[in-house]
């Protein structure tokens, strides 16, 4: 039986959090990872926008959207309970959270980011814009270990690349700042062999077209 397809860029969050969910529901696919500047023309034959990451299921279709990705894999098989499914209302509360990280949080993570880089003056204007969303973070895990309660949901994977890219911007500033419950989530999840597992290091598909498989028991 032919496996799901998944096009992905190891160190794009939306990708890397398309990843830890299907490792968290234990789904296999056929890795491709590549390159944006080398775009298979298989993949742009089936989604021309070019994005990763990019799920082609069994069926021919597609599922282009990263938490699409990441909700069609726990619909699969939820193990750990991510979707918090005794809790009907927790739902929608993560659904609120993870619309509220990729809308406005990102916008001003993605401007810090490159004020960062170029040591912009507004560097710590746009770092003041991410932090109105990390001091709810802060809060969130200072009422439980993660995000929705005692145990991972799916907005602590949807969330996790983004607020490990905040906390890699500007190192030194991070690492003194008022967010010891932040930074305590982010080690206890680097220390879980499921996050390395997402994050290892595969070949380029291009390359050598190399069948790899991803996820699974």
């Amino acid at each position: 039986m032919p496996h799901p397809i998944l096009y992905s860029l190891r160190r794009c969050p939306y990708a890397m959090r398309a990843r830890l969910a299907l490792l968290q529901a234990k789904q296999t696919v056929v890795l491709r990872d590549i390159v944006m500047t080398n775009i298979p023309p298989e993949m742009l034959a089936v989604s021309p926008t070019g994005t990763v990451p990019l799920l082609i299921l069994d069926d021919s279709s597609i599922v282009d959207e990263s938490l699409d990705i990441m909700i069609w894999a726990l619909d699969q098989n939820d193990p750990n309970n991510l979707l918090y499914s005794e809790q009907p209302d927790v739902l929608p509360s993560m659904l609120s959270l993870i619309n509220r990280n990729d809308n406005d949080f990102v916008n001003a993570l993605d401007k810090y980011k490159a004020a960062s880089r170029y040591h912009d003056s507004d560097e710590h204007h746009f770092r003041e814009q991410c932090e109105s969303f990390i001091s709810h973070i802060e809060y969130c895990l200072k009422e439980h270990k993660y995000l929705m309660g005692p145990h991972p949901s799916l907005a602590d994977y949807a969330l996790l690349p983004f607020l490990r890219k905040f906390s890699r911007i500007d190192r030194k500033w991070y690492l003194q700042a008022p967010y010891p419950n932040l930074q305590n989530w982010l080690n206890t999840h680097y220390e879980n062999p499921l996050y390395s597992k997402a994050m290892k290091k595969y070949p380029q598909w291009l390359d050598h077209r190399e069948v790899i498989f991803f996820g699974g028991e």
